[in-house]
């Protein structure tokens, strides 16, 4: 049965989700300003764990300073949707769905409430699993946020503009989700590329799509490293 939480063990059961997160770490957030613990936790994870973090986010500009500690981060699908209004924050085995966003200033003024659902308990397994339908079907309507090449203050309302314009397409590496350029004939990072060189098969079933960066089930491969379902999209996008 689904945990209440209250404020303070909100904060405390997400720090663990980050914290214990394996291959899946999904924080939907409409806005975002990071608290020094919650970089923390995600620099530990893009150094030391090096998994993919995808975060989800639509409702305020970045700031300079959010920017560079999210830019930097390597193993980072950050993704912008502007109808996103769901609080929800999820690894492998448990998610939060709370009235909390990962803004500093609401963790430590704000009065929230929120659900701790773990799928390990049969009773939260079906509630976990039709959420996590529902955040996949969020990140498949969003946009891989693109960070401004100058210092100027960007809105999030024209990041798909200058996804438009850049000159730099980004893509995913179909094996690990990690951001690489935008390319069907190299749809791998140079460390994935090595692995997979050993078999060189080209029809090998891989994790994620080389458009969207999302979890292809095995549906892709080098071959198609594209999910069917974006391949129209992508062709308008990219030129294709």
């Amino acid at each position: 049965m689904a945990q209440f939480l209250d404020t303070k063990k909100a904060v405390s059961v997400i720090s663990d989700l980050i914290k214990n997160a394996g291959e899946r770490l999904i924080l939907v957030s409409p806005y975002l300003k990071l608290s020094k613990d919650f970089r923390e936790l995600l620099t530990y994870r893009d150094n030391v764990k090096r998994e993919k973090t995808v975060i989800i986010f639509g409702k305020e500009e970045l700031k300079q300073d959010e920017r560079n500690f999210l830019q930097a981060l390597r193993y980072l699908d950050l993704r912008y949707y502007a109808d996103v209004h769901a609080k929800c924050y999820l690894n492998n085995d448990d998610m939060v769905i709370t009235s909390l966003n990962l803004y500093e200033f609401s963790m430590m003024n704000n009065k929230e409430m929120g659900v701790l659902i773990q799928r390990a308990r049969q009773v939260d397994e079906q509630v976990y699993d039709e959420a996590f339908r529902e955040i996949e079907f969020i990140k498949s309507n969003s946009l891989p946020y693109v960070f401004p090449l100058t210092a100027s203050s960007v809105t999030a309302q024209e990041v798909p503009k200058k996804e438009e314009q850049s000159t730099t397409l980004t893509g995913f590496c179909i094996r690990t989700g990690v951001k690489i350029p935008f390319n069907l004939e190299k749809p791998m990072s140079a460390d994935a590329y090595k692995e997979w060189n050993k078999f060189n098969n080209p029809e090998y079933p891989e994790k994620f799509c080389h458009f969207s960066g999302e979890s292809s089930n095995g549906e892709t491969s080098v071959n198609r490293p594209i999910l069917k379902k974006h391949w129209k999209k992508a062709k308008a996008q990219f030129n294709l």
